[in-house]
């Protein structure tokens, strides 16, 4: 069978969808005779006759188009998009935090909104948040939007992804949780980074301006990727 007929057919059987770290799972590359398989992944779904973009890093059928906005509720703009792409980004960082050994947690309000077609909560390590800490900081601490705890069960990496929500709230979140030595990270559209930019320049937010990260989707997409390219080559 042809590569690309390969890769149309891992998607059709994943409902007509599927991210890249997906295809470099599941697609049978062994007589590709090819030393870079996942880059010939790459090449085969930006041909336009058989592939679209839905987001960074997800491709899907172009037979199947109509079928798959519909199901996503993408065919128009509304609310429903934010929550997809909010949810898309709170997966991806799941799924790098699983590969990269880390225990994951999203908020009890989010863990049955779908990442492509499973529950948040079925894909993250745990259901309910640990009481690393005073009760207080916990209840503030549930409402991040991605947690990564260490073996330990202390908090490594905080996210909070702001599709169009004021970043600030989130910056006042990580003021909370400076104490811990953990990382901060922002997810946002990379025009909004002159924003973030501005924002964590603020006095009140001195004590954490060295701390917060800020990565736009383009790039957690390409860390969702490489990830997954890094675990199947035993490295990650």
């Amino acid at each position: 069978m042809k590569q690309h007929l390969q890769v149309i057919d891992v998607m059709k059987k994943n409902g007509g969808y599927a991210t890249l770290g997906f295809l470099y799972k599941n697609v049978d590359v062994s007589n590709w005779g090819t030393k870079t398989p996942f880059a010939s992944i790459r090449r085969i779904v930006q041909d336009k006759r058989y592939f679209f973009k839905i987001q960074p890093g997800l491709w899907a059928l172009n037979e199947q188009k109509d079928e798959i906005l519909k199901k996503f509720d993408l065919e128009k703009s509304n609310k429903k998009i934010i929550e997809f792409n909010h949810t898309y980004y709170q997966g991806l960082l799941i799924e790098i935090g699983n590969l990269k050994g880390f225990i994951t947690y999203v908020p009890p309000q989010d863990k049955n909104r779908l990442f492509l077609d499973k529950p948040l909560g079925k894909i993250s390590s745990i259901s309910s948040i640990f009481d690393f800490t005073y009760e207080e900081i916990v209840n503030r601490a549930k409402s991040v939007d991605v947690i990564w705890f260490n073996e330990r069960r202390l908090p490594d990496s905080f996210f909070e992804i702001e599709y169009s929500t004021d970043m600030q709230n989130s910056l006042l979140k990580f003021i909370d949780l400076q104490d811990f030595h953990s990382k901060f990270f922002i997810i946002s559209a990379l025009e909004r980074k002159k924003e973030f930019e501005k924002k964590i320049s603020y006095s009140a937010f001195k004590e954490i301006q060295n701390r917060v990260k800020f990565i736009d989707y383009d790039c957690l997409s390409n860390l969702h990727t490489k990830s997954f390219e890094l675990s199947l080559m035993g490295i990650l």
